[in-house]
């Protein structure tokens, strides 16, 4: 039985850009944020990454056995030796997602985690909200509504995380709580890092546009952005979301560019799909705050400051650390679910009714 009150959690995410494992600890109540402590970061090696990438769009009963031991070995590395965790949010690694077909594929056992920490371990956020009618992502939006009353927000404000896809969530911090009416508004925007990072791979045999230098230096090619944009995901009213290859024929629209102009091309489209994302807003945000290795990249940073009324800034301008909040999110979700409260509801995924997503595995020895 998890202790009443604060309880520090232990989150961890392995996102769709397949760079690493992020390992944050929260402390909270499954309601509010009291602090944040420790976390590491575990990165993937070249043959992690290759074994991963091999397994992308797998299901279930498909051939997961060498992507499952790298994500298992990975997050049991980067989520031991936290003295204070006394509960464990483990993501796992997204293989698949199509919520409106076969469903959502998160690899990683978390049974076996819990047996290897020692630690009590809520998994399988999605599938609960997938098998109600959900998208089954984004899930964060839970978490930033609290993350808005922890940084003192009194009007909306917006929450961009720009990972291998980029998903957006508009808070009212003035609602009581987060799946009441007018609450949030959370969808997937489109494409982000991914095919900027498959684009690098693939041409330059790098993993990602350190800095953006390569985009600087390149020409948007517009024919290739209005072909993007006629994409029926973006006439989508909201909730909606992405597998990470949904627009994997992105990088056939800037295939006969040169590098510079096609990575300029491809992280213009990706901000393009959060501009497109913005008016469903309910109101205009005060503020855009940006997480996810995105933020660090100046030209797309630059294009949403351009287009955009709002102030758009990293979460590390109002003391969150943008490197860490997804996992942070999951130690965050995981009291949630240990406390049977819900963790996504009909304004973020679609699901018919507010549900509690997740499983929790205790270790025999408990």
């Amino acid at each position: 039985m998890l202790k009443t009150g604060r309880v520090w959690a232990l989150g961890a995410m392995s996102g769709t850009s397949l760079d690493g494992v992020d390992a944050a600890l929260i402390e909270t109540d499954g309601e509010v944020i009291h602090g944040f402590g420790a976390s590491r970061y575990r990165a993937y090696s070249a043959d992690e990454q290759a074994v991963l990438n091999s397994a992308l769009g797998l299901w279930p009963g498909g051939d997961v056995a060498a992507a499952e031991r790298v994500v298992m070995q990975a997050h049991t590395e980067a989520l031991s030796g936290f003295d204070k965790a006394e509960l464990v949010g483990f993501h796992g690694q997204t293989l698949a997602h199509d919520p409106n077909g076969r469903g959502t594929h998160q690899l990683g056992d978390g049974a076996a985690l819990a047996e290897a920490l020692g630690l009590p371990v809520v998994w399988d956020f999605r599938s609960a909200d997938v098998r109600l009618g959900g998208q089954g992502a984004p899930l964060a939006p839970f978490f930033h509504f609290a993350c808005a009353r922890y940084i003192g927000a009194d009007a909306p404000v917006a929450f961009l995380n720009l990972g291998g896809v980029g998903n957006l969530t508009w808070v009212d911090p003035k609602a009581r709580r987060p799946e009441d009416t007018g609450a949030l508004i959370a969808f997937d925007t489109g494409p982000a890092n991914a095919p900027i990072n498959d684009l690098m791979m693939a041409r330059r045999g790098l993993p990602y546009d350190e800095g953006g230098r390569l985009a600087k230096g390149g020409m948007v090619a517009e024919g290739a952005l209005e072909l993007f944009l006629d994409e029926p995901y973006f006439l989508k009213m909201p909730p909606k979301s992405l597998d990470r290859d949904a627009f994997a024929d992105m990088i056939g629209l800037v295939g006969e560019l040169s590098d510079a102009d096609a990575a300029a091309t491809l992280t213009a489209m990706s901000a393009a799909g959060v501009l497109r994302g913005m008016e469903h807003c309910p109101t205009p945000p005060a503020r855009l705050l940006v997480t996810g290795g995105g933020r660090h990249n100046p030209v797309m940073m630059d294009m949403l400051r351009a287009a955009l009324d709002c102030e758009v800034a990293p979460v590390e301008d109002v003391g969150l650390d943008g490197d860490m909040l997804e996992a942070q999110a999951f130690g965050y979700l995981a009291v949630r679910v240990a406390r049977g409260l819900p963790t996504s509801c009909a304004a973020t995924t679609g699901v018919r009714a507010a549900v509690s997503g997740g499983t929790l595995s205790k270790p025999e020895s408990a």
